[in-house]
C-alpha cells in the first residue's frame, strides 16, 4: 500500500457512553486486522488502548489512545476516547482532527447521556459518523428500540445497513441489507469463531425485504441515480448502493447502522468494512483552511504530499521514558525527522527529533508523516495542544481546539519537603497535557489549588502525582476567595503622636470613607488645601490606605470597593514623616471603616445548566438551596436551558450532584459574574470559622 494514496487513510475515533464497549470493539479490530496476536480484555485489565495502571484497575478509558491498522489494503488511524464527561476533553480533541467517527451504543442502554454529548461534539466539527450498536447479545438488547432512540433523541437520519438475526442468547448473527446475505458466527470448541455467509433463512425474509426498501428510500432521497432506478422498479446492485450510503455517509445526510457483540466477536469484520466503505478518506473532505499570522486572510491547503507543511498539535503527553510526546495530525505536505518546522502559533522555530506510529504506549519508528497520518513527534518542547506546525517559509495558522473551563478546584499541600520541590513540576507536566487541567496558587491562602471537569477528573491527577511522579499530597477544598467592604459613609479624624528618644512620629488625618461602585476597587483623593498636609506625604496616606485594605478589619479579607477623600490635616515640621504618615493612614482608615459598618462580600458565578425539561424542577430547586437566584429559562426541542447566579461557595461537588438529580444527563458551565454581600447570617459563620483557624 503506497502511503501517497491517501484515498486508502481512514483517520476514525470511537465515541460513546461509558460501559458501551467502546476499548473492547478497538481490541477486536487490532486482533482481526492482524496488529495484535491476542485480544486484550477490559475486565481483566489487558486491554492494550487502556495502558495506564488507572485505566487497568478502573476498567475505563481515560486518555485518548491512538493505534493503526490494515485492513483490506486500507491504513485505519484509530483513536479510542474515554466514555466519562470528565474527559470530555480527550473527545474534544480527537474529534477535531479526525475525519470520521464510529459511535457505539450499548443495545440495552441506547442512547445515554454521554452519548449525547459526544454526538455535539461531532456536530460542532461535522464529522461524519457510523453507528455500531453493541452488546446484542445482553440481556434486554433491543436494536429497534436503540435505532429509534437515535433518530429520536440525536435527531439523526440513522438507517440500518444490517439487522440482527435474534438477541440476547439468540443472537446468531446479522443480515446485511445492503449485500442482502445472512451472516452467521458459530463459536467452535476451541473457541475462535467460524463466519458462513448464506442466503437468508425464510423467517427472517419479510423483515429484510422491508427494511431494505426503507434504506433504498432513504438513500434515492439523497441521490438522483437511484432514485430514478427506484421509480422504475430498478433494483440497484451491491456497488451502487455502497456509493450512495458513501456520499451521504460523508455528506451527514445519513447514519448508516450496524449491529453485533464485541466480547462475542460478532460484527466486527462487518464494522471494518463498513468504515473502509462508507467513512471518508483524507481526499473526500474539504481542504484544510488556515489564515495568516497577522490577519484574517483565507489559506487553503490540499491533503497533498506536495503542498506546504500544515499540521496541528492536538495532544501533549508526558513519557517517563522519552519525556514530552506531541501528537500531531498532519493535513498537507510531509513532517520529517531532523528538520526544522515553524510554530505559528507561538511564532518559533523548533527543530524536529523523532517520529513515531503510536500503538496505544507502544511506538514504532518512522522517518515521516505524511498528508493525512496522525503520529506523535519527541522534541517540540515548546509547542502546546491546539498549536499549528508548518514551514517556516509558508506559515499558516489553523483554528485552535476550544475546550471547556475547568468546573471544580481542590487545594492541594505537599506532605513533605521532597514533595513540595517535585509537586510544581509534576503539574506543570500535568496542565501540559491537559488543557482541562489547570493550577494555581491562592496567593492569600498560599494553597495550590488544581481545577478540573469533575471529582473524578481531579482524584485521577491525585493518583497520577503519587505513582508516576511520586509525590504526595494532602487533598481539600479551596478556600473561597472572600472580600470586604463597608455599607455607609462617615468623616474620621485620627492623630498618630508617638514620643520617642530624639525625633517624634507625628500625623494628622481628617478622611471620609464611603462606598465606591462594584469593581472600583479604591478610589483615593486629596482634597486638602493650603498645604496643611505638606504634599510629599500625600502619597504615604494613599499607601497607608492600600496598607490596611489587604487585610479588612472584619475577617482579614481583602477589601474592596471603596471611596477615600483625604479632607484635611496637619503636620509637624520636625516629627511629620512618610512613615508617620503612612501608619496615621492605615489606623485612621481601620477606624473610620468599623464606623461605616462592615460587610462580607462573596464571589458570585454565573451558571448555565442544560438538561431534560423533565429534570427542570430539579435543577432549579437545587440552585435555590445553593442561594442561587435563576435570571432565565429557556428551551431548545426537549432540553431545558436554567441560567442562574450562584455563590461560589455553594457550588463546590454540584457536579456530582448535578449527575445525581438528572440521572447524569445534565451538564453545567459556570464563571466569574461579580462580588456581592453574604448573608449577615452565613457571614458570622465564615468569620468566625476564620478566627477560629487563625488561632
Amino acid at each position: 500500500m503506497s502511503r501517497s494514496d491517501k484515498s486508502t487513510i481512514r483517520n476514525v475515533g470511537l465515541t460513546a457512553h461509558i460501559d458501551a464497549g467502546k476499548t473492547t470493539v478497538t481490541e477486536r479490530i487490532l486482533y482481526f486486522s492482524g496488529r495484535t496476536r491476542r485480544m486484550g480484555e477490559v475486565h481483566d485489565g489487558q486491554a492494550q488502548m487502556d495502558w495506564m495502571a488507572q485505566e487497568r484497575e478502573r476498567g475505563i478509558t481515560i486518555t485518548s489512545a491512538a493505534t493503526t491498522a490494515y485492513w483490506k489494503d486500507h491504513r485505519i488511524n484509530i483513536i479510542d476516547t474515554p466514555g466519562h464527561v470528565d474527559f470530555t476533553a480527550e473527545v474534544e480533541r480527537s474529534l477535531r482532527v479526525l475525519d470520521g467517527t464510529v459511535a457505539l451504543f450499548c443495545a440495552v442502554g441506547g442512547v445515554q447521556p454521554q452519548s449525547e454529548t459526544v454526538w455535539r461534539q461531532a456536530d460542532k466539527y461535522g464529522v461524519p459518523r457510523i453507528a455500531f450498536i453493541n452488546k446484542m447479545d445482553r440481556i434486554g438488547a433491543d436494536f429497534d428500540r436503540v435505532v429509534a432512540d437515535i433518530r429520536r433523541e440525536l435527531g439523526a437520519n440513522a438507517v440500518p445497513v444490517v439487522l440482527p438475526m435474534g438477541a440476547e442468547d439468540e443472537f446468531e448473527g446479522i443480515i446485511d441489507l445492503v449485500g442482502m446475505k445472512a451472516v452467521y458466527y458459530d463459536e467452535q470448541d476451541d473457541g475462535r469463531m467460524h463466519v458462513r455467509v448464506e442466503d437468508i433463512p425464510a423467517e427472517y425474509a419479510d423483515d429484510a425485504r422491508a427494511a431494505e426498501e426503507v434504506m433504498i428510500e432513504r438513500l434515492s432521497e439523497q441521490d438522483d441515480h437511484l432514485m430514478a432506478k427506484f421509480l422504475e422498479g430498478e433494483t440497484a446492485d451491491r456497488d451502487e448502493r455502497v456509493e450512495a450510503m458513501r456520499h451521504a455517509t460523508i455528506a451527514g445526510d445519513i447514519i448508516p447502522v450496524l449491529c453485533g457483540a464485541a466480547f462475542k466477536n460478532k460484527g466486527i469484520r462487518w464494522l471494518m468494512d463498513a468504515i473502509i466503505d462508507y467513512l471518508p478518506s483524507p481526499l473526500d473532505l474539504p481542504p484544510i483552511i488556515g489564515t495568516k499570522e497577522e490577519s484574517d486572510a483565507e489559506i487553503v491547503r490540499h491533503p497533498s504530499d506536495d503542498s506546504p507543511l500544515a499540521a496541528l498539535a492536538f495532544k501533549i503527553q508526558a513519557d517517563r521514558h522519552m519525556g514530552k510526546l506531541t501528537y500531531v495530525r498532519v493535513y498537507s505536505g510531509v513532517l520529517r525527522s531532523g528538520e526544522i518546522v515553524y510554530n505559528s502559533t507561538r511564532g518559533k522555530k523548533q527543530r524536529i527529533g523523532r517520529l513515531f506510529e503510536m500503538h496505544a504506549d507502544d511506538r514504532q519508528a518512522v522517518e515521516a508523516l505524511h498528508a493525512g497520518e496522525v503520529g506523535a513527534v519527541v522534541g517540540m518542547g515548546e509547542t502546546a495542544t491546539g498549536d499549528t506546525v508548518c514551514s517556516d517559509e509558508h506559515p499558516i495558522l489553523l483554528e485552535t481546539i476550544e475546550f471547556p473551563a475547568p468546573v471544580i478546584g481542590m487545594a492541594v499541600r505537599p506532605e513533605s519537603r521532597t514533595d513540595r520541590d517535585n509537586l510544581h513540576r509534576a503539574l506543570i507536566r500535568l496542565a501540559d497535557e491537559d488543557p482541562t487541567f489547570t493550577v494555581a496558587t491562592n496567593q492569600e491562602t498560599g494553597d495550590v489549588v488544581i481545577s478540573g471537569m469533575g471529582e473524578l477528573h481531579l482524584e485521577i491527577i491525585i493518583d497520577r502525582l503519587r505513582r508516576e511522579f511520586n509525590v504526595n499530597t494532602e487533598v481539600g477544598k479551596p478556600q473561597v476567595a472572600y472580600r470586604e467592604t463597608i455599607v455607609g459613609s462617615v468623616e474620621h479624624e485620627h492623630r498618630h503622636v508617638k514620643q520617642t528618644g530624639g525625633h517624634g512620629q507625628f500625623a494628622h488625618i481628617k478622611i471620609r470613607v464611603e462606598p465606591a461602585e462594584p469593581g472600583s476597587g479604591l478610589h483615593f483623593r486629596n482634597s486638602v488645601t493650603g498645604g496643611r498636609i505638606p504634599r510629599e506625604f500625600i502619597p504615604s496616606v494613599e499607601r497607608g490606605v492600600v496598607d490596611a485594605m489587604a487585610e479588612g478589619p472584619y475577617a482579614g479579607y481583602p477589601m474592596v470597593d471603596i471611596f477615600v477623600d483625604l479632607l484635611d490635616g496637619t503636620s509637624h515640621d520636625v516629627d511629620s514623616s512618610e512613615m508617620a504618615f503612612r501608619t496615621c493612614a492605615f489606623q485612621g482608615f481601620r477606624d473610620a471603616c468599623g464606623k461605616a459598618g462592615l460587610e462580607l462580600l462573596e464571589p458570585v458565578m454565573s451558571v448555565e445548566v442544560t438538561a431534560s425539561e423533565e429534570h427542570t424542577g430539579a435543577v432549579t430547586g437545587s440552585l435555590y438551596t445553593k442561594r442561587g437566584r435563576i435570571v432565565e429559562m429557556d428551551t431548545r426541542g426537549k432540553t431545558s436551558i436554567v441560567r442562574a447566579h450562584v455563590p461560589l461557595a455553594e457550588m463546590f461537588g454540584y457536579s456530582s450532584e448535578l449527575r445525581n438529580i438528572t440521572s447524569g444527563r445534565g451538564e453545567f458551565t459556570m464563571h466569574f459574574e461579580h462580588y456581592e454581600a453574604v448573608p449577615y447570617d452565613t457571614a458570622e459563620e465564615i468569620v468566625n470559622a476564620r478566627r477560629e483557624a487563625r488561632k
